[in-house]
């Protein structure tokens, strides 16, 4: 039959998450070649069995080409496939989403073709990135609810104010922020790393900590 062993097309796709002016954004890139080309869509690329020993190489290598990014916090998402997704044929794509602090984003933000849009805003996209971006907002807002992953949105040290603040955009509710710091301290995540820093708000310095090494998956929600 027609097509009946035709190879499946594999790429891996990217969604950047990062939280700027005060709200939860994904880093796009226009596309420059068809189909679609001059849209705007999620980053991503073939596998390269030459070149990509897993398909995490492959996300990362894709994200260093066409983003300048390198050291940044990724996790693999799901995987979207089927015949109508694309265009050119049937096709998988193994979807990773990651997640930085705005500074670590500079130098994708520096090439042209690349743009910040907050995740209200980045609809219209081709293929099913649509899909893809929601997808991987409401897997960082499940999982953040239970997890340290909202602060990879902070820089290698930082208040409780600033965490209590990145959660709730990351999350996208309302936290009381008094039961916010008494279940952070619960969860036992932090460590004070003995220095402080004024907010630009408050009218005295703040404690400065930092992430534990590894991931710290709570029990209960914060």
């Amino acid at each position: 039959m027609p097509g009946e062993n035709e190879q499946p097309i594999l790429t891996v796709d990217i969604v950047p998450l990062t939280i700027s002016d005060e709200s939860l954004c994904v880093l796009r890139a226009v596309r420059l070649h068809a189909p679609y080309a001059g849209q705007p869509a999620l980053i991503g690329g073939y596998v390269n069995t030459g070149l990509d020993r897993t398909l995490g190489d492959a996300a990362r290598r894709v994200l260093a080409a066409k983003a300048g990014l390198r050291s940044i916090y990724i996790e693999q998402l799901s995987t979207f496939s089927g015949a109508d997704r694309d265009p050119r044929g049937w096709s998988a794509s193994v979807v990773y989403y990651s997640l930085s602090p705005l500074e670590q984003l500079a130098p994708a933000l520096e090439r042209p073709g690349l743009e910040l849009t907050p995740v209200t805003q980045a609809h219209g996209m081709p293929f099913d990135h649509d899909l893809i971006a929601a997808a991987a907002v409401a897997r960082l807002r499940s999982k953040g609810a239970y997890s340290d992953l909202p602060a990879r949105f902070l820089g290698a040290d930082f208040t409780l104010t600033e965490l209590h603040r990145t959660y709730q955009i990351a999350l996208g509710v309302a936290i009381n922020e008094d039961a916010f710091r008494r279940k952070v301290s619960e969860r036992g995540f932090l460590e004070e790393i003995g220095a402080k820093r004024r907010d630009a708000w408050a009218t005295r310095p703040a404690r400065l900590y930092r992430l534990k090494p590894g991931v710290a998956v709570f029990d209960r929600r914060i």
